[in-house]
């Protein structure tokens, strides 16, 4: 199966560390799941600065969430701000 293809599209723009009180730019998305309130192919997206990836890889992978990291670059976007 294609994780990237079942991740929540992350919005353009500013793309910053989902670390605690950080704002430094993503380089990272971690795509997770938590298998008691999400279906199996859904994946959520964290997205994480250099200095914040193994420390939010860590904290989903102990609760058994995290599925996959990839580049930024490699994730869908969209544009909030866009009508239908």
């Amino acid at each position: 199966m294609d994780l990237l293809a079942t991740a929540d599209p992350v919005a353009e723009g500013d793309l910053v560390c989902s670390g605690k009180g950080c704002r430094a730019p993503a380089a990272w998305g971690l795509l997770w799941n938590n298998p008691k309130i999400h279906t199996p192919q859904r994946r959520k997206v964290w997205l994480a600065c250099t200095d914040h990836c193994a420390h939010l890889e860590e904290f989903l992978g102990a609760r058994g969430f995290l599925k996959q990291t990839v580049p930024v670059a490699d994730l869908d976007r969209f544009d909030p701000d866009a009508r239908p």
